[in-house]
C-alpha cells in the first residue's frame, strides 16, 4: 500500500521517469523532490523492444519528429537501477512505484516489492494488460489521457472484473506539454461525479504550476507531476516538468490550501469570536434619558461594541420605559428596560 496517502489530503507525486538515465542523475532527482515535500516519486519501466515498433514515431511539441524505439533505447532502466532507485527513495521516507509498460515489466516490478502500479495513457485501451495489473491486488493508477468517457468506464470494469477496486483514476490530457485552454479540468469533476466510489485526481503536462494547484483546489485528491532538476537538461521530458523551486511551489501552495479549506462548517473562528463583541453594534442611548421615559427614535440609535442588545431588536424596544436613569451613549441591556 501507498504509506502516504491519507483521507482529506491531497497526495503528490513527483515523477522523474525519462529524466535520467544514472543511478547519480536519479539520486539527485530524489534528494530534490524530497527536499519539495512531496509524498512520492514514480519511474517509468520499459524496453524498447517490448514498448514500441522500430519504425514508431514521435511527432511532439518536446521532442519532435523521431523514432520511439531510439529515445526509449536511451532512457529505459534495468532491475539493478530500479533498485538502486526505489531503495534510495524509501530512506528518504517517501512511497516509490513505477508505470510498466508490458507483462514483463510488471513481474519485474512485483519481484522488487513495488506497493503499486501506474498505468500510462498509451494502455489505457489495452484491457488485457489492465486486467493482468489489476490481478496483482494492489492500487491500480490510471490515466485517461486520450479517453473517451466510455473508454474509462472500460479502464474502470477491466479493474473491477478481476476484484480489484483499489483504483486511482486521474485526468490526464496527453500532450507534451498541454496548454492551458486544453486542460479541461472540469473533465476531472465528470469522472468525480461518474466514479463517485474511486480516488480521482490530475496528471500534469503543462508548464509551470498553475494547474496542479487548480485542480487541488477542485477536488484533486492526488496530483503528479513530471520533475527535473534543470528544465534545460537534454531528455524528453524535462521541458513540462517541475523544476525544485516549483515543486515546492506546487506542495507548499496545495498544503495551505488544505488548511485554507478548513471543515465547512460556518460559524465564528480564531478572534472572530472576541470581534463579535468588538466590532459588531448594539443599541444605544444618544442622549441621556430619565427613569419612566419613553425610547424613542430620537434618544436611541445603533453603534459599536456588540455586547448590548443586538440591533434587529431596534423596532421592539421602542416605546418601552426605561428602568432607571440612563447616560448619553450608552450600551443598553435589557435589564434597563422596564
Amino acid at each position: 500500500m501507498l504509506k502516504n496517502l491519507e483521507k482529506d489530503r491531497c497526495y503528490i507525486i513527483a515523477e522523474i521517469g525519462g529524466n535520467f538515465i544514472t543511478f547519480e542523475e536519479a539520486k539527485n532527482l530524489v534528494d530534490l523532490a524530497s527536499l519539495s515535500g512531496v509524498d512520492a516519486v514514480k519511474l517509468q519501466t520499459y524496453k524498447a523492444d517490448t514498448i514500441v515498433t522500430k519504425n514508431a514515431k514521435f511527432d511532439l511539441d518536446n521532442v519532435g519528429e523521431m523514432l520511439q524505439h531510439e529515445l526509449f533505447e536511451k532512457y529505459q532502466i534495468d532491475f539493478v537501477l530500479h533498485k538502486q532507485v526505489f531503495d534510495y527513495i524509501e530512506s528518504k521516507g517517501m512511497d516509490w512505484f513505477s508505470t510498466p509498460s508490458h507483462k514483463t515489466d510488471v513481474d519485474m516490478l512485483d519481484e522488487l516489492g513495488v506497493p503499486a502500479h501506474k498505468l500510462g495513457a498509451d494502455d489505457a485501451t489495452n484491457l488485457p494488460f489492465i486486467k493482468y495489473v489489476a490481478s496483482k491486488q494492489k492500487p491500480v493508477l490510471l490515466s485517461s489521457g486520450m479517453c473517451t468517457i466510455e473508454e474509462v468506464r472500460e479502464m474502470v470494469n477491466a479493474c473491477l472484473e478481476v476484484g480489484n477496486d483499489k483504483i486511482i483514476l486521474f485526468h490526464t490530457v496527453s500532450n507534451y506539454p498541454t496548454y492551458s485552454d486544453q486542460v479541461n479540468l472540469l473533465a476531472m469533476q465528470t469522472l468525480k461525479r461518474e466514479f463517485p466510489f474511486l480516488t480521482v485526481g490530475f496528471s500534469d503536462h503543462t508548464i509551470g504550476t498553475t494547474a496542479c494547484f487548480a485542480a487541488a483546489c477542485m477536488g484533486a485528491e492526488v496530483v503528479e507531476k513530471h520533475f527535473t532538476y534543470d528544465k534545460n537538461a537534454e531528455g524528453p521530458d524535462h521541458q513540462l516538468s517541475a523544476n525544485p523551486q516549483e515543486m515546492k511551489e506546487i506542495v507548499d501552495r496545495i498544503r495551505e490550501f488544505e488548511v485554507m479549506k478548513g471543515s465547512g462548517a460556518k460559524k465564528p473562528v480564531g478572534k472572530e469570536i472576541a470581534n463579535r463583541v468588538k466590532n459588531r453594534k448594539s443599541i444605544v442611548t444618544i442622549k441621556p434619558i430619565k427613569k419612566g421615559e419613553l425610547l424613542t427614535m430620537e434618544n436611541i440609535d445603533i453603534k459599536r461594541p456588540g455586547h448590548g442588545i443586538e440591533p434587529k431588536y431596534f423596532d421592539q424596544i421602542l416605546s418601552k420605559k426605561a428602568d432607571k436613569n440612563l447616560k448619553a451613549d450608552q450600551v443598553l441591556s435589557w435589564s434597563d428596560l422596564s
